[in-house]
């Protein structure tokens, strides 16, 4: 029976949040276009991002990859699991960004995974590692359509060309000043993920870069 004095829980205010690029979706929309030689630009919102600290092949590697549901990747660029859902980014030899684009952050998630390093059972014990919640520290953009690749070869530092970036690759890098990873998660599709404090800076460096294809379609 619940102790009438302990106070219940506050209900998370989610009808306060704020995505970090909250206030450009008009701007986004009305910068969009469609067909040949189209190139669309949205936010996803929310999604759960968890950063995970492990050596691939550890045995706490294996225990945050059975909570996870997803492999760690084992090398630079490589991403494992489903683009469209849940996936893992590799970031360095170990750290790794797992973010799911298909639902939204659920309070304690981050938890519930790093709780598998710390196994009560006899013989097993804790194991190095660290999994903590970092949804809030990443905005995703999203570049797709047959110009996505053209807008962001105005300013990102690596070589886009699908022999050297294939579908799938996901890097550190800058687009613009700004540091970012990005992801091509389809032959059309990018993932930008900059700082949340450069999102709405971002938003508004992609919106110049895509100017000349509304004037081309025009």
């Amino acid at each position: 029976m619940a102790d009438p004095h302990t106070p219940a829980p506050r209900p998370e205010p989610v009808h306060l949040r704020r995505s970090p690029a909250h206030g450009a979706a008009a701007e986004m929309a009305a910068a969009s276009v469609a067909g040949p030689p189209g190139v669309m630009l949205r936010e996803i919102a929310f999604a759960p991002q968890l950063g995970v600290r492990t050596v691939p092949g550890s045995a706490s590697a294996s225990r945050i990859e059975r909570a996870l549901g997803v492999s760690l990747p084992s090398s630079v660029g490589e991403t494992t699991g489903d683009p469209d859902a849940l996936h893992c980014v590799w970031i360095s030899p170990d750290e790794f960004l797992t973010i799911d684009v298909s639902r939204t952050q659920e309070h304690g998630e981050a938890g519930a995974v790093a709780a598998a390093l710390d196994d009560d059972r006899p013989g097993a014990g804790r194991v190095p590692g660290q999994v903590v919640d970092l949804s809030g520290n990443r905005a995703i953009l999203e570049l797709t359509g047959p110009s996505a690749r053209a807008v962001l070869e105005k300013g990102c530092h690596v070589d886009l060309h699908p022999r050297a970036f294939p579908v799938g690759h996901a890097v550190s890098t800058l687009v613009g000043p700004v540091p970012m990873i990005v992801h091509r998660s389809h032959g059309e599709t990018f993932r930008l993920l900059p700082r949340s404090s450069f999102a709405q800076y971002t938003v508004r460096w992609l919106i110049d870069a895509m100017l000349e294809f509304r004037t081309i379609r025009a």
